[in-house]
């Protein structure tokens, strides 16, 4: 298993690097569905690796300019205890109700992917485009950080999912910032948010370090290597197909009465959206190929 692990982290280090999204929210369900983890080990695993992975990107970013400190002081303010408030939660849930808990986590698991899911489509279709100028919050945008802090940061220590999805979302509807200053601000927050999160996990015992280890031997490279072969690929194409990832795993892991139907059926209608996407994108850089710099289309 452990080489699988590592391999694993590198496709998903490579997704990362190459993308900028994708990676947190599908580490959880690939330790689930593919290894056998307990959902409350694969949850701790995943925000302990995810704290790790994510800090490589941090200190890139905030090197880049790319990052809100403020902003990501008071989405802190909200996420960071919350987050062990969720964190207190399953270990409780845990305790209780011993190994039953498991099949009750992979149930919130489930649900956790199909609203990431669905707020990954809504992010493929939503732009950001303001211009690079400061950025004062004011009361009414201290006030959205920090509630949107207090409910991802209980989600994410509950479930691992949402640390970068949700968030970035809220970054992308709520603050007139740049795309990489969303992106940046994201990351930074993320492998902070998740640190504290991890920390909980690991008191509580619902992290495997050695599988931390593997997936890491594969990811930081992945992300690395991805990073430096950044190519201009159909982001549209690729958020619809990562969406559609996060929500068929939830719905696997909630497992309702035709699963497996819902889960094939899913699959193929986003393989045939992405599909198109994809084709209408190649044509437009035909087009525009086509067209010799410095002159216009014919008259």
């Amino acid at each position: 298993m452990d080489w699988k692990l590592s391999l694993a982290g590198l496709l998903i280090g490579l997704l990362v690097g190459v993308t900028g999204m994708g990676g947190g929210s599908l580490m959880t369900p690939l330790l689930v569905l593919f290894f056998g983890f307990k959902p409350s080990i694969a949850i701790g695993t995943d925000i302990v690796h995810g704290a790790l992975f994510k800090s490589f990107g941090a200190v890139q970013h905030r090197r880049l300019g790319h990052v809100h400190a403020r902003l990501t002081l008071w989405m802190l303010l909200g996420s960071a205890p919350f987050s062990i408030l969720g964190v207190a939660l399953a270990w409780w849930l845990k305790r209780e109700y011993g190994d039953g808990y498991e099949s009750t986590a992979k149930a919130i698991l489930g649900a956790a992917l199909v609203v990431c899911g669905f707020a990954f489509l809504v992010k493929a279709y939503l732009h950001s485009s303001p211009e690079d100028k400061p950025f004062i919050l004011g009361p009414r945008d201290r006030v959205i950080a920090v509630a949107t802090g207090i409910v991802g940061g209980f989600v994410v220590g509950l479930t691992s999912v949402g640390s970068g999805t949700l968030f970035g979302l809220v970054m992308l509807v709520a603050f007139p910032l740049t795309a990489a200053k969303i992106v940046g601000t994201d990351i930074f927050h993320a492998a902070i948010l998740l640190a504290v999160a991890g920390a909980g996990h690991l008191v509580v015992g619902h992290v495997d370090l050695g599988a931390t280890g593997w997936l890491l031997v594969g990811s930081v490279p992945g992300v690395l290597i991805g990073g430096r072969f950044t190519v201009a690929l159909p982001e549209r194409a690729l958020r619809i197909a990562l969406a559609a990832t996060l929500t068929l795993a939830g719905v696997k892991l909630v497992d309702p009465p035709g699963a497996d139907l819902i889960v094939l059926a899913g699959g193929v209608g986003a393989a045939v959206a992405a599909i198109v996407v994809a084709v209408r994108w190649l044509a437009g850089r035909g087009v525009a190929a086509s067209v010799t710099p410095g002159e216009g289309p014919a008259r």
